[in-house]
């Protein structure tokens, strides 16, 4: 008995070394895909965290302080030693290698937690294809989003978890815990996820049930308790990311968006998000294996935990007003947050996979391809990235970004000289130098803290840099025009506001 036990682990710890290498070259051949196309940084966002972690060590004053407050810190962590060599900045790539290495990770854990749970090896496979082929997956795998550093965090968690009712190990708590940590220092639907898990630690544990859902608690709440110490030693504020003047609470305002305060339009731009993400087929065939998963044994827990996500974006929605998600059939007709849709994505797969293990043994293969197959049919019918809503998302709403971040560049290149400085706003303006190959410890930004504050507010009085660059009816674009700057160059822009760039003129 224990040497089949023994050789039945053996055969899935080849299986997932097996794995390792498939999706590694899976992941470099998509990266290097969406390189050729120069589509790395369309997302703002992704060019955000490329810059935060470039801005650790290249800084006018680098160091801690320059995480800032808002986004959790561990992708710009693992980031910024890549970020610092002005190639893998310039290119993206820096976010692409770490983006990269977690899917491949997360496809891992997944086909581990899958196999083991089922205990069918073409369950497993069908879990990690469905992942690995889904095109919305593959694009922000290549960026450097932080969705797949989340998943793999989530997939960690979720094998970690079953182990652990497998075995009683307290090494299998410590990973789970471990696992948690990092997601609740990626993305804050890692916080949601902590009491549930802690739940379950203590209702699956066989004895000292107390003493290892403790275990598990206190190592992962250690990413929400030292945030909120960052918060207040940074800000001032140990809600700042929540409440403070870059949180999304406070960029969105009181401007209404389809779901605030409306459950079934909630539901309903969710569910699409969802729709346009995953794929119909693998909508309707995940949620009908999610709902089959209490009929598997041991398959209900890994069902819950991958659903929380989910659960905690349509809460978010309804309630916070900081998510809103648009999407192209629904009004207003337009794109923005639609990868929020990817929460659901485990889920879904882990419910399609489940499907198969339902099937007898001997069709369980052929359940497999056909799960596969019936999941990839829109990508199929529609090839190309026009289909993929995280990429046409990202194209659509760089357009302007894009357009005058190389005009804007391209008069830098020609008229600026390193020493002279640039006084410039953090955030999608900071592309501008990326493009050009400035060094942002030429540029004053929010981030240097008192200098920054001199030169904006009394700017006649105080002005070290010989160049400045903001957006026309910003507020430092105000202060700048009483100043000792004249405007030399404009840059219009279709649909956002227009760049200026001035120059010291005393």
């Amino acid at each position: 008995m224990r040497k089949g036990i023994a050789n039945s682990k053996h055969a899935r710890v080849s299986e997932v070394a097996a794995a390792l290498p498939l999706l590694s070259l899976w992941s470099a051949a998509w990266i290097w895909f969406f390189y050729r196309g120069g589509y790395l940084t369309y997302y703002g966002d992704a060019e955000a965290h490329l810059n935060i972690a470039r801005r650790i060590l290249d800084s006018r004053t680098p160091g801690y302080d320059q995480l800032g407050g808002v986004w959790l810190p561990l992708p710009h962590v693992l980031t910024m030693l890549l970020a610092r060599y002005d190639a893998l900045w310039r290119s993206g790539l820096a976010g692409s290698i770490v983006s990269g290495c977690c899917f491949v990770v997360a496809g891992a854990f997944l086909y581990a937690a899958a196999r083991r749970v089922f205990d069918s090896k073409a369950a497993a496979v069908a879990a990690t294809l469905l992942f690995a082929t889904n095109p919305n997956m593959l694009y922000l795998q290549s960026t450097a989003m932080t969705e797949p550093l989340f998943i793999a965090a989530l997939a960690a968690v979720l094998y970690f978890t079953v182990c652990f009712r497998d075995t009683q190990s307290w090494a299998a708590v410590c990973g789970a815990g471990l696992a948690a940590l990092c997601g609740s220092l990626t993305r804050y639907e890692g916080w949601f996820l902590i009491p549930f898990v802690a739940l379950f630690v203590l209702v699956a544990a066989k004895r000292r049930r107390v003493a290892l859902a403790a275990l598990f608690a206190g190592i992962a709440c250690l990413g929400p308790l030292y945030w909120l110490g960052h918060n207040w030693w940074c800000c001032s504020n140990v809600l700042d990311f929540y409440n403070g003047p870059y949180s999304p609470r406070v960029i969105q305002g009181s401007a209404y968006y389809p779901g605030l305060h409306n459950w079934a339009k909630t539901w309903l731009y969710y569910r699409s998000a969802v729709r346009w993400c995953a794929g119909a087929p693998l909508l309707w065939v995940g949620a009908a294996g999610l709902l089959a998963c209490a009929a598997v044994r041991k398959a209900w827990w890994p069902a819950v935990l991958l659903v929380l996500p989910g659960i905690f974006y349509v809460w978010s929605m309804h309630s916070s007003g900081g998510t809103p998600i648009f999407l192209p059939d629904l009004w207003p007709n337009t794109y923005y947050n639609s990868r929020y849709g990817l929460a659901l994505f485990p889920a879904l797969v882990w419910g399609a996979a489940a499907l198969v293990s339902l099937v007898p043994a001997r069709a369980q293969q052929v359940a497999a391809a056909a799960v596969v197959l019936a999941a990839a049919v829109p990508w199929l019918m529609h090839p190309g990235p026009q289909a993929w809503i995280t990429w046409k998302e990202s194209q659509i709403n760089s357009v302007d970004r894009r357009a005058w971040t190389a005009a804007a560049a391209g008069y830098f290149q020609t008229n600026y000289h390193r020493g002279e400085g640039i006084l410039a706003p953090f955030g999608d303006l900071t592309g501008i130098f990326c493009r050009a190959g400035i060094p942002l410890s030429e540029i004053l930004h929010e981030g240097n803290g008192p200098a920054w504050a001199a030169n904006t507010t009394r700017p006649d009085l105080l002005h070290q840099t010989k160049w400045a660059i903001t957006q026309a009816g910003t507020a430092v674009s105000r202060e700048l025009g009483r100043g000792p700057y004249k405007q030399v160059y404009e840059i219009p822009a279709r649909n956002s506001l227009a760049v200026r760039i001035a120059e010291r003129t005393q």
